[in-house]
This record gives C-alpha cells, structure tokens and sequence, in this order.
C-alpha cells in the first residue's frame, strides 16, 4: 500500500473508533436508571416482533441492558485507558531527559508491580471494597496500574531506540524548543503508536474484565462486584444468550451480547491501528 493508502486507512480506522466511542458515551448519557416494567406476553420475542433489539425471558427490552452495560464500562475503562497512556508517556519522557535517577526509580516501581498477579490483586480489591460503594471504578484504575509497566517499559524501549537525552540535545541545537521536542517529535511522532495501542488494549480489557466478573456473579448468585444490583451488565445479555443454547428462545440476547463485545474489540483496534507509525 501506498503512503497515501496508509494515510487514507489510517483516517477511517480513527472515524470508525471515534463512531464507537461516541456510541459508547451516548449510551451512557441515555442508560435508563431502571429497567422498564417486565411484560410477560412479549417474554423472549425477538427483534422482528420487539424492536428494535428483542426483549429478555421476562419481556424486558433488551436495549435497556445495553445501555445500562455501556453506563457500567464507559467511564471506568477510559480512565484506565488514559492512565496507562498518561504513565506509558511519562516513562518515554523521563528516559530522554536524562535523570537517571527518576528512570531508575520508575523501573523499579515498574518491576515490583509488574511482578504482582493481576487477576489476584484485583479481586482482593473488589472484595475490600464496601458493598455500598462497589463499582467499577477501583477495579478499572488498579488494573490499570498493574497493566502499566509493560505499557512503561515498551514506551522507554522506544525513547532508547529514538537516542534518549542525545535526540533531545540535538534538536536543541537545531533551535527547536523543549515543548516542540517532546511534545511533537518525541510523543506524537514516535511514542504515539505505543502509547494509543497501550491506552486501548487496557481499555478493551478492562471492559472485558468487567463482564467476566459479572458473568461469574450472575452464574453463583451473588452480588456484582463493579455496579449495584439496579444495574445490569453486558453479560446478562450472554447470560440470557446461553441459555438460547439449552432451547430457550434466547439466542438474540447471545448475538446482542457477542456484538457489543466485539464493537468494543473493533474500537480498540480502530484507534490501534489509526496511531500506527507512518
């Protein structure tokens, strides 16, 4: 493919991921506190008979669970996303201004967190946290920090790589500023693609994280760990879906479910893939 090509595609993956996030964040504005009073006669029909997505085995809507999904994921995953891409940023940056001390603190950090389990962490803070006060939040921002040092060792990597303090020294000499270097030739031309890829592969995850927690709660009966019980996550939807595969009439829930999970997939990829090095 051409540069040309590669600039045109890079500009539709960013419209693509831009279009899903705005989806996202429009769900969130339009999620309804509570669901709509069940109606037993519609239990179960699909979307040709209750658009414009079905309804659930008790003729509940089923785009009032995915908008009270989206509500659940939306802020939590984004904010995790950008602390990752905040603290990947900060590393690529320390490694070129030459305090050796700082880079030396921070890989150090880096190791000790990076050594933790992540799936154990994680559920030890959602089993901290009060039940009044559970939601997503905590869970998203400390998976975000275990998530981190990879994201922070691979920016470093790649401000080595770049030359570090002599790249920066360099263009001083030519004139430019310190804000022109590292804003523009170290971070937006060369750390962009770790940074975006990084920020939005935790985002996915964390999304992903959140269903799968879900999921397990619903399948035991149990209280959720990231949204209080007037709320229903995405993986009611696969729930339901599931049961579509034992002969219920449930199989649209399932397909509703996968496809939410994969625009979110999409996304990720479409801004992955619209932050690649030219």
């Amino acid at each position: 493919m051409s540069r040309s090509g590669r600039g045109v595609a890079r500009w539709v993956w960013l419209g693509i991921a831009l279009a899903l996030l705005f989806y996202l964040i429009v769900a969130t504005v339009q999620a309804p506190d509570f669901l709509s009073v069940p109606l037993p006669e519609r239990a179960a029909a699909p979307p040709w008979q209750a658009p414009p997505l079905g309804m659930d085995n008790r003729g509940v809507p089923l785009h009032e669970y995915a908008l009270q999904g989206a509500s659940i994921v939306a802020v939590p995953s984004l904010l995790g996303g950008l602390l990752v891409m905040a603290l990947a940023t900060s590393a690529g940056i320390v490694r070129c201004i030459g305090a050796r001390w700082l880079d030396s603190a921070l890989g150090l950090a880096s190791e000790v967190v990076g050594a933790l389990p992540r799936l154990v962490v994680v559920l030890v803070v959602a089993m901290l946290v009060p039940a009044a006060w559970r939601g997503l939040s905590a869970i998203a921002l400390t998976w975000a920090l275990l998530a981190a040092p990879g994201a922070m060792d691979e920016a470093a990597a790649t401000a080595e790589r770049l030359g570090g303090q002599r790249f920066v020294e360099a263009l001083r000499a030519h004139g430019f500023s310190r804000l022109r270097i590292y804003g523009l030739h170290v971070v937006a031309y060369n750390l962009r693609p770790v940074i975006v890829r990084q920020g939005s592969e935790v985002t996915m995850q964390i999304v992903f994280l959140e269903i799968a927690l879900s999921y397990l709660a619903i399948r035991r009966s149990e209280p959720s760990w990231t949204h209080p019980d007037s709320s229903y996550s995405w993986a009611t939807l696969l729930y339901q879906g599931y049961t579509g595969l034992l002969g219920e009439p449930m199989l649209h829930a399932l397909v509703l479910g996968l496809a939410l999970v994969g625009l979110v997939a999409l996304m990720a990829q479409g801004f992955r893939l619209a932050a690649r090095a030219r």
